[in-house]
């Protein structure tokens, strides 16, 4: 009967993970700050390179009305709501950690290590969503050269 009563996870234990793994160091979701930290600077001037480009291709419309930069400015347009969704799941990531550090200093284990997969989980999805964006960057380009070399099949 005793050994029935220690295999059965108990609802304590959700909230004490020392019977499932290890402890949570401080230094482990301290590890993913800088990181977090980069990639949001990256994030941002990828932001405000692509809304400045965007600004540019715009004016360049409605100066001569070109067709042509109609594709670009709605790659950019998709491109930079992207980007938005990559610095979301990367300030998601940021709290999760903040709010994981927070919940070692109560001594919450196993709160820590959910809030920890957490912020790794957002973490990974902003990466996933920052390399859709790289996709089309390079598809930018594509559509831009497609532009220089249609005049010469003419």
């Amino acid at each position: 009967m005793d050994l029935k009563k220690n295999e059965t996870l108990r609802k304590d234990d959700l909230f004490d993970s020392s019977s499932l793994m290890n402890p949570l160091s401080f230094n482990t979701p301290g590890l993913l700050f800088p990181a977090i930290s980069l990639l949001m600077l990256a994030y941002t001037n990828r932001f405000l390179g692509l809304a400045s480009l965007s600004r540019q291709l715009i004016g360049k419309f409605q100066e001569n009305q070109n067709p042509d930069l109609l594709p670009q400015i709605r790659n950019l347009r998709f491109r930079l709501s992207l980007i938005r969704h990559t610095q979301s799941s990367g300030i998601l990531s940021l709290l999760a950690c903040t709010s994981c550090l927070t919940s070692l200093a109560f001594d919450l284990q196993g709160i820590a290590w959910s809030l920890f997969g957490t912020a790794l989980f957002f973490l990974v999805i902003s990466l996933c969503i920052c390399l859709l964006e790289i996709h089309l960057s390079v598809q930018a380009l594509d559509i831009e050269m497609h532009a220089l070399y249609k005049p010469n099949s003419k």
